[in-house]
C-alpha cells in the first residue's frame, strides 16, 4: 500500500470509520457529537493536556505510574491507590496484549477467566470488549485525568472506545508501536493505521476538546540513543500535527549519564518545536516525558529504589513536564498496588526536592544537547530527502535503506546495523553507526569516545562491551566494565 503525509479528507475517514466501529459490537456505541459532550462537562484538573500545560508552566514535573488490570472495579480499585496512596498526579490505563493484537474474541475469554478467579487474568485492560459506557465510570470514578497506554499497531478502534470512553490521553504511533514491538506488521499500514487515529484526535480538537498525544519515546528501551529516539518522535508528531492534532508530549527513555539524560530531554522539545514551526505547524503544544530506566533492573528493591530515584532526578532537572515511573519489583513481574505506590512516593520526594533545581545551562549539558540536535537533524534531513518532500514516505524508504534504524528492535522493517555502547562516562554512543547519515566527524566523534572506554578499560572496543552495558545496572553498575 501506498502512504503519503496527507490529511485524511472527510469522505476518506468516514469510510474506513464504518469499516473500523464495525470490528467488535462495542463499536455501535460510540458516538462522536455525544462523546464531544461528554469530555466537555470535564472540569480543568480532568484534562490531560490542561494538567501538562500548568504543570510546564510553573516548571514542575508530574508523575505517572504504569498499572492496568482486566476487570474494572479492580481496575477503579488499583488506580484509587496509586492516586492517593502513591500520589500519582497522572494515571494510566494499560491496556492487555490481546486488545493490542486485535484478538478480542480472546481478551473476552480473559475477562470470564478473570470473573470465576476475581482477580485479572490479562496483562492489561480490555476496554474494546467493555466500550464506551464502562470506560466512562472508570474514568468519572477518579479524580486525576486518564491516559490509555497500549503498544497497538492498529489502535483505530481502540482510539475510538476509548476517546469516547472518556479519556483525555493516548500513546503510541505508527513507528513506535510497531517497530519495537512487531516482527511482520508493515510499517505502510501501521503508519496508515495511526493517520485515522491522530485525524479522530484532530476531529476532537476542532470540537473544542484538545486530546493529548504521546508517541511512545524509549522504543526498544534498551541503549537508544537519542538522536534516534528523537527522530522518530519528530517524524511522529508532524505526522500526528498534519491530521490536526494539537497537543503533543514526546518522550525519551532515561539512559544513564546524567548530562547526556539532560541533554535529551532540552534538545528533544527544541529540535520538536523546530521542525514543528519549519513545516508550518504553529497550534501543537509541545511537553516532555522521560521515561524512568526501561532496562534491567536489580532485584534487590533498595538497589531498585536507587535506579528509580536516578530517573527521578533525571526528570526533574532536566525540567521534563512528566516522568513515567517505575516499580521496586520490576525485575521479579507484575508488581503489587503497594510497590507501585512506593516507586511513585520515592520519584515524587526527589522530584519536589529538585523542583527548583535545574541542569539545562550546564556547559557540559549544551556540548551534549549540540551533538544531539546536529545529529538527529541528519536523521530527519535525510528521511525528508528519501521521501521527496513527504515524511511518511521517507519513513518507509530510510527504514529500508538503514537510515533510521532502531537498535535490538524485532521488526523485519528495521534493518538493525546500529550497534550502541557507553563510553567511559556512561552515556550512549555508537560502536556500529550502520547507515545513519552521519559525517565522518559524528562518526569520528562517536569511535573516539568508546576508544578512551577501551583504554582505560585496556581492552578492544568490540561486541561484548554492548551485552556488558545491557546488563550493567541489574548487577549494580551503569557502565559495564570489563
Amino acid at each position: 500500500m501506498e502512504i503519503t503525509n496527507k490529511r485524511l479528507s472527510e469522505q476518506n475517514f468516514a469510510e474506513i470509520q464504518k469499516e473500523v466501529l464495525a470490528q467488535w459490537p462495542t463499536g455501535a456505541e460510540v458516538n462522536f457529537e455525544n462523546a464531544v459532550a461528554f469530555h466537555k462537562q470535564y472540569p480543568a484538573s480532568k484534562s490531560f493536556a490542561q494538567k501538562l500545560a500548568k504543570a510546564d508552566k510553573e516548571g514542575i514535573t508530574l508523575i505517572q505510574p504504569r498499572a492496568g488490570v482486566a476487570l474494572p472495579d479492580l481496575l477503579v480499585e488499583l488506580l484509587s491507590y496509586l492516586e492517593t496512596e502513591g500520589e500519582a498526579d497522572l494515571l494510566p490505563t494499560t491496556i492487555d496484549s490481546y486488545t493490542r493484537h486485535n484478538r478480542y474474541n480472546e481478551a473476552d475469554t480473559g475477562i470470564e477467566e478473570s470473573k470465576r478467579e476475581n482477580r485479572s487474568m490479562l496483562n492489561g485492560f480490555p476496554a474494546v470488549n467493555y466500550g464506551v459506557e464502562i470506560c466512562r465510570k472508570i474514568n468519572t470514578s477518579l479524580k486525576a485525568p486518564l491516559q490509555v497506554r497500549h503498544g497497538t499497531p492498529d489502535a483505530r478502534l481502540l482510539t475510538e472506545i476509548t476517546m469516547a470512553g472518556g479519556f483525555t490521553s493516548y500513546e503510541g504511533g505508527g513507528i513506535s508501536y510497531n517497530i519495537p514491538y512487531s516482527k511482520n506488521y508493515s510499517l505502510e499500514k501501521s503508519l496508515a493505521d495511526w493517520q485515522y487515529a491522530d485525524r479522530l484526535l484532530g476531529l476532537y480538537a476542532e470540537a473544542g476538546v484538545i486530546i493529548n498525544k504521546e508517541p511512545f519515546g524509549p522504543l526498544t528501551g534498551t541503549l537508544v540513543p537519542p538522536c534516534v529516539s528523537h527522530a522518530v518522535a519528530v517524524i511522529e508528531t508532524l505526522l500526528a500535527a498534519e491530521q490536526g492534532v494539537q497537543d503533543i508530549t514526546v518522550g525519551y527513555g532515561q539512559c544513564g549519564n546524567l548530562v547526556q539524560d539532560v541533554a535529551a530531554i532540552k534538545s528533544l522539545r527544541a529540535i520538536t518545536e523546530e521542525y514543528l514551526q519549519k513545516y508550518g505547524y504553529n497550534n501543537v503544544k509541545i511537553t516532555t516525558v522521560l521515561h524512568q530506566w526501561m532496562g534491567g533492573f536489580p532485584q534487590d528493591e533498595s538497589k531498585a529504589f536507587g535506579v528509580i530515584s536516578w530517573g527521578a532526578a533525571a526528570a526533574a532537572l532536566a525540567k521534563a513536564t512528566k516522568v513515567i515511573v517505575k516499580t521496586p519489583h520490576e525485575a521479579m513481574g507484575i508488581p503489587t498496588k503497594e510497590a507501585n505506590a512506593s516507586g511513585l512516593k520515592a520519584t515524587k520526594q526527589v522530584v519536589s526536592m529538585l523542583k527548583d533545581q535545574s541542569m539545562l545551562a550546564d556547559p557540559l549539558v549544551i556540548a551534549e544537547y549540540e551533538i544531539i540536535m546536529e545529529e538527529t537533524r541528519a536523521l530527519l534531513e535525510k528521511t525528508y530527502e528519501l521521501g521527496g518532500g513527504d515524511f511518511a514516505v521517507g519513513t518507509v524508504r530510510a527504514f529500508q535503506a538503514g537510515v533510521l534504524d532502531i537498535p535490538f528492535a524485532p521488526s523485519r522493517n528495521n534493518m538493525g546495523k546500529l550497534l550502541p555502547a557507553r563510553d567511559n562516562t556512561g552515556a550512549v554512543r555508537l560502536l556500529d553507526c550502520g547507515n545513519l547519515p552521519f559525517t565522518e566527524e559524528m562518526k569520528n566523534f562517536h569511535r573516539q569516545r568508546l576508544e578512551e572506554r577501551g583504554a582505560f578499560e585496556k581492552r578492544a572496543v568490540s561486541f561484548q562491551m554492548v551485552v556488558d552495558d545491557i546488563y550493567a545496572i541489574g548487577k549494580g553498575h551503569l557502565v559495564g566494565r570489563k
